[in-house]
């Protein structure tokens, strides 16, 4: 959902895949940043844009990631050659197209915001039968999407689950607001303002509210995935990670959110 930029408040660097940098104000970052990530590989800033030659826009061989750190590393990779503007667009291929017609084979589950600025597919440069992609505005939970997360989980042995929220959330803003305000949103969004408004951080104010609850509203969205018994026993046994992360609209990096 859309509404103006927010300021953001710094973080340091994070040994993990998405250690990708926050910016500190909302003004766009244009300088190459480097953050170490968990595969060792360093984590490439917003870049001057650079045509990709046709050995960099052709995916490697190689096995489909099994587990939860093999799947993050592909997603920070991914996300890696999506700010550095050197995209594969892997698995699209008319032979790739027929071998998905039998089975399929997804590696990761993206919960994400139904924002237009934030497609999974595009932000972690993954392609067809790489993700199960679930989008709700403010990464709003109910039985269906708890459903479909699960049936990822335990019917296709998915290790890996992403809970992506994002800079300048529009369905946040509007709990915060309604919230401040006392007034009801029309039809089913004041739905959505519910659900998100156990989140709402009180410690801050004006944008900067809005900001840290876009945060606090993913790690809800986690602590209460993780808590499902059957997602829960897949964690204790390693099978399975459930992680929060953002994507930042100013400079196209994805990082973590504990």
């Amino acid at each position: 959902m859309n509404s103006p930029a927010t300021a953001h408040r710094g973080v340091g660097p994070e040994p993990h895949p998405f250690a990708g940098p926050r910016p500190t104000t909302g003004g766009t970052v244009r300088r190459t940043l480097l953050r170490t990530a968990l595969t060792g590989a360093a984590a490439l800033g917003l870049t001057a844009a650079r045509p990709a030659t046709a050995a960099e826009k052709a995916p490697a061989a190689g096995p489909r990631p099994s587990t939860p750190q093999e799947a993050l590393a592909e997603l920070a990779a991914g996300n890696r050659r999506w700010r550095a503007f050197r995209e594969r667009h892997p698995h699209e291929t008319p032979a790739t197209r027929q071998t998905l017609t039998t089975a399929q084979h997804p590696f990761a589950v993206v919960l994400g915001c139904i924002d237009s600025r934030v497609p999974p597919e595009l932000v972690f440069d993954q392609g067809l039968g790489d993700l199960m992609t679930v989008r709700t505005a403010g990464e709003v939970l109910d039985e269906a999407v708890l459903g479909s997360i699960a049936y990822g989980v335990l019917e296709l042995g998915i290790p890996l689950v992403v809970v992506l929220g994002h800079q300048s959330c529009g369905a946040v803003r509007a709990a915060v607001e309604a919230e401040r305000s006392g007034g009801r949103l029309p039809a089913h969004i004041q739905y959505l303002a519910d659900q998100i408004s156990p989140a709402i951080d009180h410690t801050v104010d004006g944008d900067a509210r809005i900001d840290a609850t876009v945060d606090a509203n993913v790690r809800l969205v986690r602590s209460r995935l993780a808590a499902e018994p059957d997602l829960a026993a897949r964690i204790s046994a390693g099978a399975l990670a459930i992680v929060g992360a953002r994507y930042e609209l100013t400079n196209q990096a994805v990082h973590r959110v504990g």
